[in-house]
């Protein structure tokens, strides 16, 4: 499977679960923005990530929101309400770059990703709304940068599709997000096991794109090999905006981010193997082969006088049977723990 470098870190098999805290429509204004990135820095995220879209390219007036985090609205207002223009944009980029955080965009538009390419930003989200917008596609493919592909609302075949036009503009790093296209998500409709469908068919990383409340499910996602994680992101969950209340605040997002780093430590690298902190409980634990009576020299061993017991330094218990015949080098005792030195 491929790994995807963003500003040198890696997303992809063997690296850490990659973090980006979704700060789209969650603002509108710079200063609400900067502060979001400040508490977004304070979490151990690594990315936070903007939407990048103008009203009148989006959307009819004729298209409403019927959604439990907006009720029934006209998605004309409310995106006309949340849109923020280059200044804003640059201004964030810059702020989110002295803060270490990588920054990044869902463009939805060509407009839209042509003005975040103008102010040179390295990577582009693409909502699950255009994971079958082919046109939109290849118009973001030929940038030649990282694409992050939502796949909310799709079949696995339409995944396929977008892929394909994806890799027939020559893009090759692709990072796919596994995800539920309800504000919020509840658990019934997560379905994270569609994340390693996803992987088994594709050699790309596969993340999740999480809409629900709390960080049970996007650390469920990471435990079952997420390699990114995306999570809208807000200073205050009661705020007023359609996104506030299905984010994640500085509190959780903190929590999130350390519980992962924890799990990369617990998952370790698969091998099968005693852990380095065992060497000394397998010592002292372990069974071993143990006389349970005394043994003349030249006396055969005999299930009459050997057993399993503690400690586990002597003949281990895997050569039971062939133990079993051979004599005593010498005198041994009850309990003395039986060693290939003292057989023959």
């Amino acid at each position: 499977m491929k790994t995807v470098a963003l500003a040198g870190k890696k997303i992809g098999p063997g690296e850490p679960c990659y973090l980006i805290a979704e700060i789209g429509g969650n603002f509108t204004t710079v200063e609400q923005g900067k502060r979001l990135i400040d508490l977004a820095a304070e979490t151990g995220v690594d990315s936070v990530k903007l939407q990048t879209f103008r009203a009148e390219t989006l959307t009819s007036k004729k298209a409403v929101f019927e959604m439990e985090n907006t009720g029934k609205v006209s998605q004309y207002d409310l995106f006309k309400k949340y849109e923020v223009g280059r200044e804003t944009h640059k201004a964030l980029r810059d702020h989110a770059a002295a803060k270490g955080l990588f920054f990044f965009s869902t463009p939805s538009h060509a407009s839209d990703a042509d003005l975040l390419e103008g102010l040179g930003v390295q990577a582009y989200k693409i909502g699950s709304d255009d994971a079958v917008n082919l046109p939109f596609l290849r118009h973001v493919a030929r940038k030649g940068k990282p694409v992050l592909l939502s796949t909310g609302m799709c079949t696995m075949a339409e995944v396929e599709s977008s892929v394909k036009t994806l890799e027939s503009e020559g893009c090759r790093d692709i990072v796919l997000f596994h995800c539920t296209t309800n504000y919020p998500t509840h658990p019934e409709s997560v379905n994270l096991k569609a994340m390693n469908a996803m992987q088994s068919r594709f050699p790309y990383p596969v993340g999740y794109s999480d809409h629900t409340l709390g960080i049970d499910a996007a650390y469920a996602a990471a435990a079952l090999g997420a390699a990114a994680l995306e999570f809208h992101f807000t200073y205050d969950k009661k705020a007023a905006g359609p996104d506030h209340m299905l984010s994640k605040d500085p509190a959780e997002t903190a929590e999130l981010s350390a519980k992962v780093k924890k799990l990369a430590i617990m998952l370790g690298d698969g091998v099968k193997k005693p852990a380095a902190s065992e060497a000394g409980t397998l010592r002292n634990n372990r069974k071993s082969l143990v006389l349970v009576r005394d043994v003349k020299s030249g006396e055969k061993i005999s299930p009459e006088n050997v057993e399993p017991k503690r400690p586990g330094y002597g003949i281990p218990c895997l050569s039971y049977d062939e133990v079993l015949g051979k004599t005593a080098r010498r005198d041994l005792s009850r309990d003395d723990v039986l060693t290939w030195d003292d057989i023959a």
